[in-house]
């Protein structure tokens, strides 16, 4: 027969414990009823039988309870047990009026029996309570990965306690001085750390100030053990950023508790901070600030580090085609197709939109292709969402580029942007590698060849005029400017122009007599896109305009983010 390890025999006893203190329960509720039954008995006949079933009742309870843990019901039965004692002393049977007023007496402390049976409801409760946690709370925290870190240098104090703790089933890792425990947590992510102060040769101090003053530690909760129970103590740790102070020696369930509720705590503060409420996946918030986790990781042990930008493939026509509702479905699945088949090391995040970004540390920018490409056929063959049976697919454009020493965060996602875009610009339902041509923001007069795309803004105002050039020049375009309608229709009329953002009131000619003029003249080019910009908001501008071709109209003031999404969608970039 195998021989139990500690681990078996400490998960053994736990069950059985478990067990114990269910059936005790449903026991002593039957024995609460009895009691009940009995103290409601009137027949003076049968008094000192009575009275001895009772006294033998609360004797097994006061015995009992205790070693199932419930501390509070044997109390209570002991008091019990000393208000029925006289059923024990001798004599007391045979003077049959000395036992009713013994009787009687014993009587005043069945409110006993009441408190017995909330004593029972409490417990009752906290045992369901358990049971719910064991299966949704723990075992959650434990599914997600939650890593802990040990620091203290007593070698039994710490394998108990990472023992006991991976038994919960956390992931644990120990240390025994200050060193190891830095080492430890520039090579691994945790969620929680344990901090003795009294350490040697350095104290646990100097480890707490190298934790709370890093920026990719300073959020990991912390709980302090310490060996003294000092005031001073508690209040420099609880200044420093301690999460909480427990005092040597512990209960080892207090401390659980402890840890329980605040990773609870922080999972929770992190669902709310740092997922996106639709996909579930981190948000921008949390990508922001773990980039560069992930890059002081690299810095610190070189290695390749990749990012992945994302984009749905005429997602907007998911929308406008099936309504909203079915672009959230396909949104969200998405997200868990690339959380499916992507590493539990990778950093997924919604980045906006229909947008995705993915970090892969460790991956080169090839592998990166390789991995992005093996989801996109994936998302081709398998429907990512369904409604009312029918099933939706779909096509991404992805750009993929390799971190590189010098390059910024920003200048990084700019280059997988770029790549994303150039996949959009090839033909759509693709993974692209960076390459310096598609460096949108390096392009000089020389290049706008390549840009096969004009758009004319017209409007009297110039610095409305540099606000819009400045937002719109990372698009695949040529600006050209006019200030009035003349100089507008001169500029339509003398070469190809695909968009004109006109305003509807300049000096001159304003935008409605200009396009009127055009149709009178030469006619509206068949390529020709108008997007009227207006601080009036009338009934016949709408009307003339739209006979006279405006695509679109948007009153001043307006949403920069909005005619971004107008000019793209006349120009067919999305």
């Amino acid at each position: 027969m195998r021989q139990l390890t500690p681990e078996d025999r400490l998960q053994k006893e736990a069950r059985l414990m478990k067990e114990g203190r269910k059936r005790y329960v449903e026991e002593l509720r039957k024995q609460l009823t009895e009691l009940s039954g009995l103290l409601a008995e009137e027949q003076t006949d049968r008094l000192l039988d009575t009275a001895n079933r009772i006294y033998r009742i609360v004797h097994t309870i006061k015995g009992s309870a205790p070693m199932f843990e419930f501390t509070r019901i044997g109390a209570v039965a002991e008091k019990l047990v000393k208000d029925w004692e006289w059923t024990q002393v001798s004599g007391v049977w045979t003077a049959e009026h000395t036992a009713s007023r013994f009787y009687r007496s014993a009587l005043e402390g069945t409110p006993s029996i009441s408190q017995l049976k909330r004593e029972l409801e409490l417990y009752q409760q906290e045992l369901e309570l358990d049971e719910h946690q064991e299966q949704y709370g723990k075992q959650t925290l434990a599914s997600s990965g939650s890593r802990l870190l040990i620091i203290d240098d007593d070698e039994v104090l710490r394998a108990y306690l990472v023992r006991r703790l991976k038994l919960e089933g956390y992931d644990v890792d120990d240390a025994a001085d200050v060193e190891t425990g830095q080492r430890l947590l520039r090579e691994h992510n945790y969620d929680l750390i344990t901090l003795d102060l009294m350490m040697h040769p350095q104290s646990g101090y100097e480890l707490f100030e190298f934790v709370k003053e890093d920026p990719t530690l300073k959020w990991i909760p912390l709980v302090v053990l310490s060996g003294r129970n000092d005031l001073q103590d508690k209040v420099r740790c609880f200044y420093l950023g301690a999460d909480d102070f427990v005092t040597k020696p512990f209960q080892y369930e207090e401390l659980s508790a402890r840890i329980y509720s605040l990773l609870k705590r922080t999972k929770n503060f992190e669902q709310m901070a740092f997922r996106d409420p639709l996909t579930g996946i981190y948000n921008r918030r949390f990508f922001d600030h773990q980039i560069q986790v992930e890059l002081q990781r690299t810095r610190r042990y070189p290695a390749p580090i990749s990012m992945v930008f994302i984009d749905i493939d005429r997602f907007k026509k998911i929308n406008d085609t099936y309504g909203h509702h079915v672009g959230d479905l396909v949104l969200q699945g998405l997200a868990h197709l690339l959380q499916k088949h992507v590493r539990s090391t990778d950093l997924i995040a919604r980045f906006g939109g229909e947008e995705f970004v993915v970090v892969l540390p460790g991956s080169t920018e090839q592998d990166a292709v390789k991995s992005i490409d093996a989801i996109l056929q994936l998302a081709q063959t398998e429907p990512v969402a369904q409604f009312e049976g029918q099933p939706f697919y779909i096509t991404f454009s992805a750009g993929v580029t390799g971190w590189k020493e010098g390059l910024t965060v920003e200048d990084w996602i700019k280059r997988a942007d770029d790549a994303m875009y150039a996949a959009k610009q090839s033909g759509r339902n693709r993974v692209l590698l960076y390459a310096q041509e598609m460096d949108q923001s390096e392009s000089t007069p020389a290049d706008t060849a390549e840009r096969n795309l004009t758009v004319l803004i017209a409007d009297d105002d110039r610095i409305l005029r540099s606000i819009l050039v400045s937002k719109l020049q990372h698009l695949p375009v040529t600006f050209l400017e006019a200030e009035d309608g003349e100089e507008a229709f001169r500029l339509i009329t003398e070469q190809q122009v695909h968009l004109c953002i006109l305003d509807g009131v300049m000096p001159n000619l304003d935008g409605l007599d200009m396009l009127e003029k055009l149709h009178r003249e030469v006619g509206k080019p068949s390529d020709l896109n108008i997007l009227m910009l207006s601080g009036r908001n009338r009934d016949d501008d709408l009307s003339r305009g739209h006979a006279l071709g405006v695509d679109t109209f948007m009153h001043k003031p307006f949403s920069m983010v909005e005619l971004e999404f107008k000019v793209k969608q006349l120009l067919q970039l999305t």
